[in-house]
């Protein structure tokens, strides 16, 4: 598959897996997970075209495993708009997470910290890398914003590690962030 069918193909996957499962007539369990064959009618599109997208993938967004009864089924590791339970433990972060933005937002997300939006969590990256990659995705100047995690988890807040490795919180409160 081309680059651009790949990117239309797993933009399709996100919104159907993350936000709108209903526009494709799927429904996710309480974790999130849908039948492989499913996604696929729905999608219109090959077991090929789904391992591209799922193998290719740089953020590896997507989980594909067997289920309970053997039927191949795939969710989205994070990012969900919908209500899912991904099963996540809490555990203890790295002294310092990142999180990659356009520099026009930054005074604001200073004042207010960073809030989830309408997803379950806040995104954070382990390296400067990839959270510069996350934050180009918006156009414009990308700024990186440091999270003194360390910090929170002694004051209490919870982190989780989806499993592409991407860090969560519920929210950043603008005191443990620093431009």
């Amino acid at each position: 598959m081309d680059h651009r069918n790949l990117v239309r193909v797993s933009k399709q996957m996100s919104l159907a897996l993350r936000h709108r499962p209903e526009r494709f007539g799927l429904t996710p369990d309480r974790a999130g997970w849908v039948p492989v064959a499913a996604l696929l009618a729905a999608l219109r599109i090959d077991r090929a075209q789904l391992d591209e997208v799922v193998a290719d993938n740089d953020k590896q967004r997507f989980a594909v495993e067997p289920g309970p009864d053997g039927v191949d089924r795939i969710r989205a590791n994070q990012g969900h708009s919908i209500e899912v339970d991904l099963g996540l433990t809490p555990i203890p972060p790295p002294d310092r997470l990142y999180h990659g933005t356009s520099a026009a937002v930054v005074p604001a997300i200073m004042t207010e910290g960073l809030r989830r939006g309408g997803r379950h969590h806040v995104h954070l990256s382990a390296d400067t890398e990839t959270a510069r990659r996350v934050g180009a995705r918006r156009g414009g100047a990308v700024a990186i914003l440091t999270v003194d995690a360390a910090a929170m988890a002694r004051d209490g807040h919870l982190f989780f590690r989806s499993a592409n490795g991407v860090w969560l919180a519920d929210a950043v409160p603008a005191a443990y962030l620093r431009g």
